[in-house]
């Protein structure tokens, strides 16, 4: 299984990527979303979903990550990532994991690609 410290550096660049934005460009459109604080947050809740999956099994009631404002997001992906390494890191080397890792580090690239 690949690294999820590797997933924990490309969510750090990210995060801090976002936390560096004008209002301007946390508000300005990109494809498939309103805004790039949007694309931001719909990745946050993608990787808090997957790590309570991993934490809590998919019997537990799904929780949404909440919307904190666009200033926020960036701090929102940083802790919703370390959460989701930390779980792959427990889970070991289970194909549930591995392709939780695939799927989400496959997500925060197309998103860094998204934001410019």
């Amino acid at each position: 299984m690949p690294d999820p410290a590797d997933l924990s550096a490309a969510v750090d660049h990210l995060a801090d990527r976002f936390r560096a934005m004008p209002q301007s460009r946390l508000l300005g459109a990109v494809p498939g979303h309103p805004s790039r604080a949007a694309a931001g947050l719909a990745l946050a809740r993608l990787l808090a979903a997957g790590a309570q999956l991993l934490e809590e099994g998919a019997a537990a009631a799904p929780r949404e990550l909440p919307d904190a404002g666009a200033f926020a997001v960036g701090d929102q992906i940083a802790v919703a990532g370390h959460d989701l390494a930390v779980a792959l890191h427990d889970a070991g080397n289970d194909e549930a994991a591995a392709a939780l890792l695939a799927e989400a580090a496959a997500a925060v690239g197309e998103l860094a690609g998204l934001v410019g």
